[in-house]
């Protein structure tokens, strides 16, 4: 599945209900969601942690959703490789990005 095509099922599937909730209480429900991963790979399986991946991957979505964001053209900031110093791998000499 291209990453257009999951961010149209998840405004399809949840757009009214996440705008009746608003931008902030979604962002609120997609950092629960980074907690429920931080635990998963803190002392979860494999399958728990691949659940918490997908939660915080469809929050996001939904967020960008609410934004009008179009994530697989925001993502071609990393088409290039590090969008910092452009190289695959990445060369940054210092520990971000």
């Amino acid at each position: 599945m291209q990453i257009r095509e999951f961010q149209q099922i998840i405004h399809k599937t949840y757009y009214e209900k996440d705008k009746a909730r608003g931008t902030d209480a979604t962002f609120l429900w997609l950092i629960e969601e980074v907690g429920e991963l931080a635990t998963a790979l803190r002392e979860g399986t494999h399958e728990e942690r691949a659940a918490e991946f997908a939660d915080v991957y469809a929050w996001l979505m939904t967020l960008a959703n609410l934004c009008d964001v179009d994530m697989e053209k925001a993502l071609s900031k990393y088409s290039g490789g590090c969008c910092g110093c452009g190289k695959i791998p990445c060369a940054c000499v210092d520990e971000k990005p």
